[in-house]
């Protein structure tokens, strides 16, 4: 059944008949411990209960596996991986395939979470934060994963 085929015959379109809910999105990652702890700094997170970081000098079988943040009706989680190929964006081989919109309300905020993202480990690709309709920065995360940080007013939904 289509998603317009689901709302002519009154199923919901928010998950609660007729299609799936989106739970997470998961990163891949080498380093899934340091991948999870950029943005659990960067998007104020916690860990999902069992998947803190274990204290220093005691083995992190959790961090060599899978590892989940929560919060703010957001989950982000990162599976352990041998090898990833890192994002070529905008040009070059390997597509970005996937990338996360993070929104700030004004540019003098996009201007604060730059040194953030910065301070944390990304690296910025591309700037366009002059741009008068959609100020925005382009960052991969430690994992080469890409990422956007831009100023959008609040969502109406």
């Amino acid at each position: 059944m289509s998603f317009d085929d689901s709302r002519r015959l009154g199923g919901a379109v928010n998950g609660e008949h007729g299609v799936p809910a989106l739970r997470q999105v998961v990163l891949d990652g080498t380093d899934i411990r340091s991948l999870a702890e950029f943005y659990r700094q960067l998007l104020g997170l916690r860990y999902r209960p069992g998947d803190e970081p274990p204290a220093p000098g005691e083995p992190d079988p959790q961090g060599e596996d899978w590892l989940a943040l929560r919060g703010g009706g957001v989950q982000v989680a990162f599976q352990q991986v041998a090898s990833l190929p890192e994002a070529t964006w905008p040009e070059g081989p390997i597509p970005q395939q996937l990338h996360l919109d993070l929104t700030v309300d004004s540019t003098a905020e996009l201007d604060v979470q730059h040194e953030r993202a910065m301070a944390l480990g990304a690296r910025l690709l591309e700037d366009r934060s002059q741009d008068p309709e959609e100020p925005l920065r382009v960052y991969a995360d430690p994992a080469g994963h890409p990422f956007c940080i831009f100023v959008a007013a609040p969502r109406a939904d």
